[in-house]
């Protein structure tokens, strides 16, 4: 009875008990994980179908579209003065994600939240040159990397507000920049990368209801987090293990000032173990969280992760503790 409660009303709910109502409940935690399909449920109605099998098998508490429509690679962006030529996408850029989009709000929304992937402006021209390549143009013309800066987070803007206008309840919103080492001077990060964040987190922040910050460690490790503590978002999502020592939830939950949503490592038991394995390995997770907090990876799993698996750790956050 409890797995079959209203899932919107319960990410909602959730929210709520992070500005100071019930924290200690444990009886029913939501669980959500994410996986890459293959190329041919990218986009349209076959994204839809693939979304919404891989949602109702699971059990998963929301719906979280993927998204595959990276920015093309620009060869003649060599210089930090050649980002003057980025071009600013519209709207018929993303149409195959948008398609994916109006039909999972259709066909999900009454169901469960549906949250659109919103890559950061420093991602998306990551996928543009190389992320190698932008941090050197950031750090020798931080300046005239800003103009191709501009120019993405102009178009991001315009996918933002054509997927609110579509419906989606809000965005699962992944930064990265601000890894251990990725620049020498960390201001760099703080002038010339949060800002852009900023812009889109907040446009969202204002419009939806439910907004998961995503600090992506996909590229490499965190020393600190702590200039992610002010960005918008009512759930934080990231990998507790920095490269001084792994954080408690608790001390996550108290930096951020919001619930948390983690636990299990991407290439860990859920990707690799049995599923009673998995079941044990949330049983731990659910003994040192903090709650509200929902039980999720520190990042996309493994395509080839079983989806037994993940129903598996699922419905052994909503038993509870």
């Amino acid at each position: 009875m409890r797995a079959a409660r209203d899932k919107r009303e319960t990410m909602l709910s959730l929210v709520e008990k992070g500005r100071g109502g019930e924290l200690a409940s444990g009886d029913y935690v939501p669980a959500a994980f994410f996986i890459h399909f293959d190329r041919a449920f990218h986009y349209g109605q076959p994204a839809v179908k693939k979304h919404l099998e891989y949602f109702r098998y699971t059990g998963m508490d929301f719906v979280k579209i993927q998204y595959e429509r990276t920015f093309p690679p620009i060869a003649d962006i060599r210089r930090p003065s050649d980002w003057a030529r980025m071009p600013s996408y519209k709207l018929d850029f993303y149409q195959p994600v948008l398609d994916a989009v109006q039909g999972l709000v259709r066909e999900a929304k009454r169901d469960a939240l549906v949250l659109m992937t919103l890559y950061s402006p420093f991602m998306c021209a990551g996928h543009t040159t190389s992320l190698e390549l932008l941090t050197a143009h950031l750090q020798e013309d931080s300046e005239a990397v800003r103009k191709g800066l501009v120019a993405i987070t102009d178009s991001l803007m315009g996918f933002v507000r054509e997927c609110i206008r579509l419906g989606v309840d809000g965005f699962y919103a992944s930064t990265q920049g601000g890894e251990a080492g990725r620049f020498s001077d960390p201001q760099v990060f703080t002038r010339h990368v949060k800002p852009f964040d900023l812009v889109l987190m907040e446009e969202i922040n204002q419009a939806c209801p439910f907004n998961i910050l995503h600090v992506c460690d996909y590229n490499g490790p965190y020393s600190d987090l702590s200039a992610y503590v002010d960005y918008p978002g009512h759930v934080v999502n990231c990998n507790p293990q920095l490269t001084s020592g792994k954080l408690s939830w608790a001390e996550v939950a108290r930096m951020f000032g919001r619930p948390c949503m983690g636990g299990l490592d991407r290439h860990g038991i859920i990707a690799t173990g049995s599923t009673r394995q998995v079941r044990r390995a949330v049983a731990a997770v659910l003994e040192e969280a903090t709650f509200p907090f929902i039980l999720g990876a520190d990042c996309t799993l493994p395509a080839d992760t079983r989806w037994e698996n993940i129903r598996a750790a699922v419905s052994a956050a909503h038993d509870g503790r």
